[in-house]
């Protein structure tokens, strides 16, 4: 690994949308309001189904607002209105924890600026939905942006960069520390315990896992799970029938940039890194335009209690910006993960 970003104020920095949205609130924003109850919350009925499906069918993106509802549970009931089967996160890269059945925690602390990406492309199970649902607002500072991946995806596709993507495709790499190594210690460095990504406290039921979503494994000092993930950049999306762009530097070591206990480590040292598949670096230039091509497409949203969103994986990519939270606030997203997918990568003809 080189060190192609510097530890300073020369960070590439995410700007995550022009100032303009990128995707009209009123082609995916679905107001509750003509929905609720007698109670004040919303009554899960045929209609709202319907308006939710069809909304997220044209747009890939559907945001239910004015819900009346406070729990997890009740705004999952709403979500899965849209998300017909759901995944559980195995093999995943974020520490998430369990906030309700199927319901996972953001899994990231809100210093962290969060790259866009697509939920778990860095394996071969993936998934083609992710709701999100508010149980705790900060409005104005604690907006989820979302980057129309089509556009993003021709606009790479028109230069250098984007057809070496699709040339060459990816591999990303992740350290998997072992959380008995980290007993008594500060966890610097630490993303994720392999015992925690793969459900098992078992050295070999763990790699055997993670060799079902894909991954090539082996072992380092301190018991780190090291694993290797060679695919495309890109993805076949069936419903349109074309090839859409499936990475992000949020793979990379950049991905730590702000990230506590991980910033303060050189970049060959961090937890992930990301190559061409060649196993060729990318280049600082080819870094900023990775970034770039998102955030020129980017929309917010600005949570309330009891919003819900879904939001296709292949149409769009998520991220946010960094978070610091001033006495008294507080910002909790619950997460579901939607049906399964073995991913393809692109598709020869489907450009």
């Amino acid at each position: 690994m080189t060190d192609t970003i510097a530890q300073s104020s020369d960070l590439i920095r995410p700007s995550w949308w022009t100032g303009s949205p990128a995707v009209p609130a009123d082609s995916y924003v679905v107001d509750a309001a003509e929905f609720l109850g007698s109670d004040g919350r919303v009554a899960v009925t045929d209609a709202l189904a319907e308006r939710m499906r069809s909304t997220f069918r044209d747009v890939g993106l559907v945001h239910v607002v004015n819900t009346g509802l406070t729990e997890h549970s009740d705004m999952r009931a709403i979500a899965k209105l849209v998300v017909d089967a759901e995944m559980a996160y195995r093999a995943g890269a974020n520490p998430r924890g369990v906030l309700e059945p199927n319901v996972y925690e953001i899994g990231a602390p809100l210093e962290a600026w969060l790259h866009y990406h697509h939920e778990m492309a860095y394996v071969g199970t993936s998934t083609k939905m992710v709701a999100f649902l508010c149980k705790r607002e900060l409005p104005g500072r604690g907006a989820t942006f979302v980057s129309d991946n089509l556009q993003a995806t021709d606009a790479l596709m028109a230069t250098e960069f984007g057809r070496k993507l699709a040339r060459l495709g990816v591999c990303y790499r992740r350290d998997l520390t072992d959380r008995e190594a980290f007993v008594g210690r500060e966890p610097i460095g630490v993303y994720n315990h392999w015992q925690h990504s793969l459900a098992t406290d078992d050295p070999a039921e763990a790699e055997a896992r993670a060799q079902e979503r894909g991954l090539q494994t082996s072992w380092g000092p301190d018991r780190v799970l090291q694993t290797r993930y060679y695919v495309s950049a890109f993805e076949h999306f069936p419903q349109l029938d074309r090839n859409v762009l499936y990475s992000s530097v949020a793979d990379h070591a950049m991905w730590f940039d702000a990230w506590p206990l991980v910033e303060q480590l050189p970049p060959e040292q961090r937890p992930l890194w990301m190559t061409f598949g060649d196993d060729s670096d990318f280049t600082r230039e080819e870094l900023e335009l990775f970034v770039d091509v998102y955030d020129r497409f980017g929309t917010p949203i600005d949570w309330r209690v009891g919003d819900v969103a879904v939001i296709c994986n292949y149409r769009f990519a998520h991220g946010r910006p960094s978070i610091r939270l001033a006495a008294g606030e507080e910002r909790e997203l619950g997460v579901l993960l939607g049906e399964p997918f073995q991913r393809v990568g692109d598709v020869a003809d489907r450009w």
